[in-house]
């Protein structure tokens, strides 16, 4: 029996480095890469050389809030799923790392397997932004056409956003689809459950083709799709990562140092984020020891 770990990245080569050596025969790591990431082919071919490295695609063009990255977190699914010996899926980013010794991963799980670790909310939500979420399926945002990263590119996605809210258009919701529900990106859960997610997409491609032009999908196709099924029954809100939503270290959620060391140690979280170098050195530093890696 083993663990998958999908990672979704596009950048930082040397901390995947450290994420996949962390992680011994027990798990398997799948790995999308950004298709304009500036990792090179040469380090591509690096990573399959582990042997718990299972998957090294470089199959989308991965913008943030475009409808490719939850694209690419379904064929990481798919992928991971083919081996029958994974029971559980781990859904972490090139800027996390794990911070629960080896054999926590394999006690909590095994006697957690039964648990889907995901966070959620209704949509719209009560008194929430963009109009309690809806702002984000019901107008077209073109994240996959255009780079919000770049101000230019980010700006133009903003004022198409501002017509459609002047022009009073709103891109219809079919009653086909399901309750709404929204919550964080990077999730643990079942391999049974990751299986029906799979399986509701093959039967039921609709939702996923109104997906497109939505901010964010990721944050919504999961939760949507599990909140909506027999899974919901099991669903635990805590996601297992320790995030600090502030800005600090020029990043939100914040780029963690030395000063988290003691929050992580303490939480029962089994994945941090964000790992972002150089800020964070001396941090997976003092993280590799306490794990004894």
């Amino acid at each position: 029996m083993k663990q998958a770990i999908l990672i979704t990245a596009y950048k930082n080569y040397n901390h995947l480095e450290e994420i996949i050596n962390f992680f011994d025969e027990n798990f398997e790591l799948y790995i999308h890469i950004d298709k304009k990431s500036k990792i090179s082919e040469t380090e591509l071919i690096n990573l399959n050389k582990y042997e718990n490295v299972k998957l090294v695609s470089r199959k989308f063009n991965v913008n943030w809030g475009g409808l490719n990255h939850l694209k690419c977190i379904l064929y990481l699914c798919e992928q991971a799923l083919k081996n029958p010996d994974i029971y559980y899926l781990h859904l972490i980013s090139g800027s996390d790392y794990p911070i629960q010794k080896i054999s926590s991963f394999l006690d909590f799980f095994k006697i957690n397997s039964n648990e889907e670790y995901l966070n959620y909310f209704e949509i719209p939500r009560p008194n929430g932004a963009d109009n309690g979420g809806m702002d984000r399926i019901e107008y077209f945002n073109l994240y996959d056409f255009f780079n919000a990263k770049i101000p230019y590119e980010n700006r133009i996605i903003r004022r198409l956003i501002c017509f459609q809210r002047r022009i009073g258009y709103k891109r219809p919701i079919s009653s086909k689809i399901p309750k709404l529900y929204s919550g964080s990106t990077w999730w643990s859960l079942s391999r049974e459950c990751v299986q029906y997610v799979m399986r509701f997409t093959f039967e039921n491609n609709f939702l996923l083709k109104r997906m497109k032009y939505t901010l964010c999908s990721e944050e919504i196709y999961f939760q949507t799709i599990i909140l909506n099924s027999k899974f919901a029954l099991k669903v635990n809100q805590n996601t297992l990562r320790y995030i600090d939503w502030v800005t600090r270290n020029g990043n939100n959620p914040a780029v963690l140092d030395t000063s988290d060391f003691e929050k992580l140690v303490t939480t029962d979280a089994f994945f941090a984020r964000k790992i972002e170098y150089p800020q964070s050195v001396l941090l997976m530093n003092k993280i590799k020891s306490f794990l004894e890696i």
